[in-house]
């Protein structure tokens, strides 16, 4: 059963995937026995270097088979942040070392991850950018359209989450890559500098199957914490080191380890530890997609029947595992928050928005930009499920919500 832990009478049950997920059995073990054979530097010429080295090298194979990437294109990292950083930092290095403006232009949409947006936003606060945020439709999704349609002479970038974290909306960026093909083509006869293309696909890998040839991007962000792994990270760079390479520098300098694009000793475990996480997504993506869809719908078909709700963002494609749920009653607006609803629940692990966020008892800029009216907003539960969820699971969730609403409802009266 997805237990977490005890209070002192009952399990809790754990239903927040997609703000970490716990190590796999698999990976925990490759990280320990890591731990004890791979100490050395791995940047040292002796055998015990070499074979830290060899371990790293076996866990970038793995990490590019689970993405069907070239294994020389995979840069590691701290983690999911770094990542998108280096990515969208490199490309605007790139544009100004090679044009003549002393900005450039970014396109974006409006329901990033921090870990995209604080980057962008720093560069407009340094004046080095202008960034435009293409708004997702009333359902969450966007169109590709409209990202093209929002490229300008100095753009340098794209940068769109392949799946949001908090609806589960999976965008469209294989159409995008497909229109910005066309679009480079034209910038090259032109003159004009070619448009990067990034995406952050850390909520997506593990659930869905990631394929960067298919996606046609030129940067990929991984972040380990998300599929079983440990919480360190990656990323894809196209064709890195090649004559028509996307560009890459760091965003750190130190000594020549990755190639010099991501000095500091390795961190050998962890990065085995990603590399086993990886394998297990390579091996059973099928298995644990179909498996997330079941549990899933299970819960949105059960919880419909036992209480008033909203599905958020249903009518696009979502991740298998995400449901964002907003309870009504009656038809009606509730009085209680869905922050409030998950503090009256006796055994639930939920959250109402990102773990970034979760401070905040402000409805999530996320659900609101996506089409969902405040009063739904405000009391939104973000359900995310993972590989240990079982039905009977979700079944001790809806008594818990059903049970909570109800004393909600009786202390409201």
């Amino acid at each position: 059963m997805c237990t977490v832990g005890y209070n002192t009478t009952m399990e809790f049950i754990y239903a927040d995937y997609n703000a970490t997920t716990p190590i796999d059995d698999k990976v925990q073990k490759h990280i320990i026995e890591s731990l004890k054979c791979h100490w050395a530097n791995s940047s040292s010429g002796y055998h015990l270097g070499v074979e830290a080295k060899s371990a790293i090298e076996q866990a970038r194979r793995e990490v590019a088979q689970a993405i069907n990437a070239q294994t020389e294109d995979i840069i590691f990292t701290s983690g999911g942040t770094e990542s998108s950083n280096m990515a969208i930092q490199s490309a605007v290095k790139l544009f100004l070392k090679k044009s003549s403006k002393d900005k450039v232009h970014i396109i974006t949409t409006n329901v990033e991850h921090v870990a995209t947006l604080n980057p962008l936003k720093q560069l407009k606060e340094e004046n080095k950018a202008e960034v435009t945020y293409v708004p997702v439709d009333q359902n969450g999704y966007l169109s590709s359209h409209d990202i093209i349609k929002a490229i300008e002479d100095n753009t340098c970038l794209i940068t769109i989450m392949l799946a949001n974290n908090e609806t589960g909306v999976i965008f469209p960026i294989s159409d995008i890559a497909r229109e910005l093909e066309k679009m480079n083509e034209m910038r090259r006869v032109k003159g004009l500098q070619k448009v990067l293309f990034h995406s952050d696909a850390a909520q997506a890998i593990g659930k869905i199957l990631v394929d960067v040839k298919d996606l046609g991007i030129d940067y990929l962000t991984i972040a380990g914490h998300k599929f079983y792994g440990p919480k360190v990270g990656a990323l894809y760079v196209k064709g890195i080191g090649g004559s028509t390479a996307a560009p890459i520098q760091p965003v750190i300098y130190g000594g020549g380890q990755e190639r010099g694009f991501r000095p500091g000793t390795e961190n050998t475990p962890m990065i085995v530890g990603l590399g086993k996480a990886a394998a297990l997504v390579n091996e059973n993506i099928g298995v644990y997609k179909n498996h997330l869809q079941q549990i899933r719908d299970y819960f949105e078909n059960k919880l419909s029947d036992e209480c008033d709700i909203t599905i958020n963002c249903k009518s696009s494609p979502r991740l298998p595992n995400t449901s964002n749920i907003s309870f009504c009653i009656n038809g009606k607006e509730t009085d209680f928050s869905g922050a409030k609803l998950l503090e009256t629940c006796k055994r639930i692990i939920a959250s109402t928005t990102a773990a970034c966020h979760s401070h905040t008892e402000e409805p999530s800029e996320v659900l609101l930009a996506s089409g969902v009216p405040r009063n739904l907003a405000t009391t939104a539960v973000r359900f995310s499920f993972g590989r240990e969820t079982t039905r009977a699971c979700i079944d001790i969730i809806i008594k818990d919500l059903t049970t909570a609403i109800n004393t909600l409802m009786t202390n409201n009266k």
